[in-house]
């Protein structure tokens, strides 16, 4: 079963969502500390939802102050991509560094970073899929990019019964690997088994 996609019935107006937005964004900021993985330094892995999706287009539309309803549903078609399918996981690969200067040489030299990013379930690759932006350059690696990992019913099963999760960064400019702790790992399990 595919986890569910965010509808227009649930977005809000921006005076509804402003009533709402300091205890939903609370919910959402406290639920995000469970679905996060750092790997190395500089990158954060942030594992998507239908509720995390929903928090970005309301945050999108308020910062934006977005009421007309093509630009409503052009949100809704943009961040629904990120809501995973079947024996999917998705996740916002956040790329950090303080010191401008290293942020935007990092931008060039981690260039080529949509093959260097791999998800295994008990040591076992899965397939990923970088996705990338209309009109991004591939010359550059933007800070926040996306990334779907598809996993075979085996490594689901192998995720259930207790095998490690782990988030695999090989590429020349950035070496690191990180395995999900437990709380990350129960979200993982939750997102391949929505309700």
């Amino acid at each position: 079963m595919n986890m569910r996609k965010v509808e227009r019935s649930e977005i809000l107006d921006l005076g509804a969502y402003e009533a709402i937005r300091p205890h939903f964004r609370g919910r959402m900021i406290a639920e995000k500390e469970h679905r996060r993985v750092m790997v190395g330094e500089h990158m954060t892995f942030l594992l998507e939802n239908h509720d995390t999706v929903l928090l970005q287009i309301q945050e999108m539309m308020r910062t934006e102050r977005i009421s007309d309803e093509r630009a409503i549903q052009h949100e809704l078609d943009t961040y629904n991509e990120l809501i995973p399918g079947q024996n999917e996981l998705s996740a916002t690969v956040l790329i950090a560094y303080e010191d401008p200067t290293e942020r935007r040489e990092m931008a060039f030299k981690l260039a080529g970073l949509d093959r260097a990013i791999h998800f295994e379930v008990g040591g076992k690759r899965q397939k990923t899929t970088w996705i990338m932006a209309p009109g991004e350059d591939a010359s550059r690696v933007p800070a926040i990019n996306y990334v779907r990992f598809t996993l075979t019913d085996a490594a689901v099963t192998a995720l259930r019964d207790g095998a490690d999760a782990t988030l695999v960064v090989d590429h020349p400019a950035y070496d690191a690997r990180a395995t999900f702790p437990p709380n990350v790992r129960q979200a993982a399990i939750a997102d391949l088994s929505p309700n």
